[in-house]
């Protein structure tokens, strides 16, 4: 296809998602940094999003968000370093670590989750309830078929494949 028709033609799944994605990581790190989170990036949203307060073993973190191991542990060094998570002996088994988010990690975590709040009620607003309702309800069926589309053509799954079990809620919120 020509540029000329490409630029013409409707934007397709994959840009309208990655064109919501990148402005709604805009908004929600621009505020994030004038709120006293300066540091914060996207990718740590991989960790960030899916911490609980009492913490969370990184091969759970790897499963929910869908990265690798290696990915999720270079993304919590990161943040140990910036003071949004510390590393502690689960105590259930001495052996694994629980990563487990600080004051300055909980902070982030609850004002990511009013800035997200916020910029959902604003679309909520101005598509009215019903709208917003069923569009919310088919992006995430629209998620769940995409997720399942590995299991669908037969091939193995990558170790840390996230599942398909994550609550649309947690999910949504990965950016923050």
């Amino acid at each position: 296809m020509e540029n000329g028709a490409r630029e013409q033609a409707p934007p397709d799944l994959g840009m309208l998602v990655g064109q919501l994605m990148f402005s709604v990581q805009q908004e929600l790190f621009e505020t994030l940094a004038r709120q006293g989170h300066p540091h914060v990036r996207p990718r740590h949203g991989t960790v960030l999003a899916y911490l609980a307060p009492e913490g969370v073993r990184a091969t759970e973190l790897s499963r929910r968000s869908g990265q690798h191991k290696q990915i999720i542990g270079n993304i919590v060094d990161e943040l140990v370093e910036l003071g949004y998570v510390r590393r502690e002996p689960d105590p259930r088994d001495r052996r694994a670590k629980l990563i487990v988010p600080t004051e300055h990690g909980i902070d982030e975590i609850a004002k990511a989750h009013a800035i997200l709040a916020a910029i959902e009620r604003r679309h909520r607003r101005a598509l009215g309830e019903d709208a917003y309702a069923a569009f919310k309800n088919a992006f995430q069926e629209v998620t769940r078929l995409q997720r399942a589309w590995r299991r669908s053509t037969g091939e193995a799954s990558p170790p840390a494949a996230a599942s398909e079990d994550v609550p649309p809620e947690t999910a949504a919120s990965a950016t923050g």
